[in-house]
C-alpha cells in the first residue's frame, strides 16, 4: 500500500532546519535527512494502518519532496506521485522553511489488495491546533472513496462492511441523542404527564417514525440546502420544546393529542439528525441506507435509556417532594422558560439570513413538501380517528 501524505513544515515542532544566508532561507541542500526524520516522527509514527483489522508494519520512507504552498499537484494521485517521485527543488530557490510543504511517500507491506483497510490518524491531530484533513482512498478498480474531517476521528474504516457501519452508526446515534440537550429537553417535556408504559408507546413511536423520515429524506438530499434552512430547524425545535411545556402546564393533554403533535416535531427534530450527521456519513462506505437505519437505532437506544431514568425520578419527585399536579407545572415551567430562550437566540441567527427568492426550484420543493405534509396530514388523520374507535378512553387521567 503506498501512502502519500502532504503536511505544512510549520506543523513539524521541535526540529531545526538548517539554514542558509542573512535571510535565514531554508538550506534545501542538506535539509532532506532532518526532513526524512520529521516525516517519520510527525507523520508515519502518528498513524496506523490496519488490513483486515490487522495492524500493518512500520512503512519505508520511499521518497521525500519540499513543496512550494502555490503547487497543486495534489489535486490527484497521479500527479502527486509523479511530483513526489520528481526532481527536487534547485538548492538555490529563496524559501522560509515555515513557508513550505513537506510531501511524502510512504510503502507498506500487504499480503491482499481485496483486504478490507482502516487508518486511524489519532496522531497527526497533533500537528496543530486545528488540523483538517483530506483523504482519499483508492482501491484497485475500486471507486475512489473521499473522507474530509477535523482533528481526531477516530478509527477510520476506508471500506467497511455493513456491519461495521452499523455498529459505528449505532453508537454515533446513541451517544448523539446522550449529547443532544434540546432533544432531551423535548423527550422531558413528552414525559413529564405520561409516564405510564402503554401511555408512552404511541408517543415515542410517533417521534421515532417522525424523525427517521426527514432523517432518511435530508441524507439523500431531499430537504432544502440553503444557509437559513438548518438555523430555522433549530429555532423550530426550540419551539417544539416551548410548545411541549405550555401544554403541561395547561393541561388536559391526550395520547392521541400528543402522539399527533410529537410527530408533527418529529420531523423537525429529524432534520436536527440530519445536520449532525452531514460529516458523519462520509464513513457510511456503500452502506447509506443500514447507517441511517443503524443511527437511528442508535438514538432509540438512548431514548430509552433516558426514559428508564427519567420516569423513575419523575415518580420519586412527584410522591415524595411535592404533588404531581403542581410538580408538573413547575417542571414544565423550567423548561418552558429555557425553550422561550433558545428560541429567541435562535431567531436573532435565524434573521440574520435573506429570505430565500421564490424561484422556480423553490417553488418546486415547497410545492413537493407541502404535498408530502397533506399526505402524511391524511395518514394521520385516518390513523387518529381508527385508534379513536379502538381506543375511546386513551386520556390522560
Amino acid at each position: 500500500m503506498s501512502l502519500l501524505v502532504r503536511v505544512p513544515m510549520s506543523a513539524m515542532r521541535d526540529i531545526n532546519f538548517p539554514t542558509r544566508g542573512t535571510q535565514g532561507y531554508l538550506d534545501l541542500a542538506t535539509a532532506q535527512p532532518i526532513v526524512r526524520d520529521g516525516a517519520l516522527q510527525w507523520i508515519s509514527d502518528s498513524l496506523r494502518l490496519y488490513e483486515d483489522d490487522k495492524p500493518l508494519p512500520k512503512p519505508t520512507v520511499e521518497a521525500i519532496q519540499i513543496s512550494l504552498p502555490s503547487d497543486k499537484s495534489f489535486g490527484s494521485w497521479e500527479q502527486a506521485f509523479a511530483h513526489v517521485t520528481g526532481p527536487q527543488l534547485p538548492p538555490e530557490t529563496n524559501v522560509f522553511w515555515n513557508q513550505t510543504m513537506l510531501d511524502a511517500l510512504f510503502e507498506y507491506p500487504i499480503a491482499n489488495d481485496q483486504a478490507r483497510f482502516s487508518i486511524d490518524p489519532g496522531g497527526l491531530a497533533n500537528l496543530g491546533v486545528r488540523t483538517l484533513t483530506v483523504l482519499r482512498f483508492q482501491p484497485p478498480g475500486g471507486a475512489i472513496r473521499a473522507f474530509e474531517y477535523e482533528g481526531d476521528p477516530g478509527l477510520v474504516r476506508l471500506d467497511p462492511n455493513w456491519y461495521q457501519a452499523a455498529s459505528q452508526f449505532v453508537r454515533m446515534g446513541f451517544l448523539h441523542i446522550l449529547d443532544g440537550s434540546d432533544h432531551l429537553l423535548f423527550l422531558f417535556c413528552l414525559v413529564v404527564p405520561f409516564r405510564r408504559f402503554r401511555q408512552l408507546i404511541p408517543v415515542v413511536t410517533a417521534f421515532t417514525v417522525a424523525h427517521s423520515i426527514t432523517l432518511i429524506a435530508s441524507a439523500y438530499n431531499l430537504a432544502p440546502d440553503a444557509p437559513w434552512f438548518p438555523p430555522l430547524i433549530e429555532m423550530l425545535i426550540a419551539a417544539s420544546i416551548l410548545y411541549m411545556a405550555l401544554e403541561n402546564i395547561i393541561g388536559g393533554a391526550t395520547v392521541q393529542r400528543r402522539w399527533l403533535m410529537t410527530f408533527g416535531f418529529g420531523l423537525v427534530h429529524g432534520f436536527g439528525f440530519s445536520f449532525a450527521l452531514r460529516q458523519t456519513l462520509q464513513f457510511a462506505g456503500s452502506h447509506l441506507l443500514t447507517s441511517l437505519l443503524s443511527f437511528n437505532i442508535g438514538v432509540e437506544l438512548g431514548q430509552l435509556l433516558v426514559l428508564a431514568l427519567l420516569i423513575p425520578a419523575l415518580d420519586l419527585l412527584f410522591k415524595k417532594i411535592v404533588d404531581e399536579s403542581r410538580g408538573t407545572i413547575i417542571v414544565s415551567a423550567m423548561a418552558a422558560d429555557v425553550g422561550w430562550h433558545w428560541m429567541r437566540e435562535r431567531w436573532t441567527v435565524l434573521s440574520k439570513f435573506p429570505l430565500p427568492k421564490l424561484d422556480a426550484i423553490v417553488v418546486a420543493s415547497m410545492l413537493r413538501w407541502a404535498g408530502a405534509a397533506l399526505l402524511l396530514g391524511y395518514a394521520l388523520w385516518a390513523l387518529s380517528r381508527w385508534l379513536e374507535r379502538r381506543e375511546p378512553s386513551l386520556r390522560l387521567d
